[in-house]
């Protein structure tokens, strides 16, 4: 077969893949599957009240025709930008796929419709609870790293220049729950060859081969279950990139902050991690 037949034979494929799977795969959460989510990221990462970990993965590609500087990234490549969201068990629980590799994970966060949902209170996250063993009450939070701005439902860490024990301990936690959607994009890239080299495809067959390969992955994640090689190591601190803070969301870390190094909300190693 010619080169044309395969290459629209591939888009029907993914396209069909993304079509028929992408409810049960991907779904809308529900209320009860934001609390099983963060009842997950409490019990394996020790961060209450956690609903997801969001970062931006840039898929290397050969720049479209008339694409200029437009997919050029700050680390010297041509890219899309996947945009993601996953749970505890390596899920994505949330997609956009497409953007210019230009653009922030900031800005592309910004423009999604993640954002807006969380914006209009629309997203069904659960109502705040008491975090374990405390009278202290705190919404449930999305985490991210530095490049995303802080808010009363996105979480950062602190600056990293001077800080104190307690922010310590905070970015070290945070740090731990964000590691699962590295580790998310890890097992991505390592079940699906299509992201070793750059994809010489248009833009528009790009994105439905990433949209079919992150559906794929919760299916495939779902039928053969946890595998504990999957893991990344999860300790230590890591530099991050860092947005402005805004005064609810620097209040609500503090609330983190200062639970984390409480009786109630410390774990034992912690201290260990950050010196």
């Amino acid at each position: 077969m010619g080169v044309t037949t395969i290459s629209k034979i591939v888009k029907e494929v993914c396209c069909e893949i993304w079509e028929k799977l992408r409810e049960e795969c991907i779904p809308q959460p529900t209320t009860q599957m934001w609390q099983r989510i963060s009842a997950e990221f409490e019990m394996y990462a020790n961060f209450p009240n956690c609903c997801g970990a969001i970062d931006g993965k840039h898929i290397r590609i050969v720049n479209p025709a008339g694409g200029g500087s437009m997919f050029y990234n700050y680390k010297h490549f041509y890219s899309i930008v996947l945009l993601a969201m996953c749970d505890a068990n390596y899920c994505f629980t949330y997609v956009n796929i497409g953007s210019c590799g230009k653009n922030s994970d900031s800005t592309i966060f910004q423009n999604s419709v993640l954002f807006q949902q969380l914006e209009r209170n629309n997203l069904r996250l659960p109502a705040p609870k008491y975090l374990q063993g405390s009278n202290i009450v705190a919404p449930h939070i999305i985490i991210g790293d530095g490049a995303f701005g802080i808010s009363n439902y996105v979480m950062k860490p602190y600056l990293r220049n001077d800080m104190s024990h307690k922010q310590k301990i905070f970015n070290y936690r945070l740090s731990r729950a964000r590691r699962y959607i590295e580790c998310t994009f890890g097992i991505l890239s390592n079940k699906f060859r299509v992201f070793h080299t750059p994809m010489n495809v248009s833009f528009s067959n790009a994105k439905t081969i990433v949209k079919a390969c992150c559906v794929l992955h919760n299916f495939i994640r779902v039928r053969d279950g946890y595998n504990g090689n999957d893991l990344l190591s999860i300790s230590g601190l890591i530099d991050m990139n860092l947005q402005p803070v805004s005064r609810t969301g620097n209040t609500l870390r503090e609330v983190f902050a200062d639970y984390f190094i409480s009786p109630a909300g410390s774990v034992s190693w912690q201290d260990r991690q950050i010196f």
